[in-house]
């Protein structure tokens, strides 16, 4: 029973961007380690840029400064 959970900033990813990423994880589990898609769970968090650092900076202020 597989479960891949996805992170990613929540700027934007449209709902058809979303089910790609489920279909696509699903069936690269399946297709790599023979994983039953029917008990394949795919989880996406979407978090704010203001609670995502890197380097002890937040994304949100790193884009502003053109990072």
């Amino acid at each position: 029973m597989p479960y891949v959970n996805i992170r990613i900033t929540r700027e934007g990813a449209t709902a058809e961007q979303k089910q790609q990423l489920m279909d696509g994880v699903t069936a690269l589990l399946r297709d790599v380690l023979g994983k039953n898609p029917e008990t394949t769970f795919v989880i996406i968090d979407e978090v704010d840029t203001d609670n995502w650092g890197i380097a002890g900076e937040s994304v949100t202020n790193r884009r502003k400064r053109g990072r």
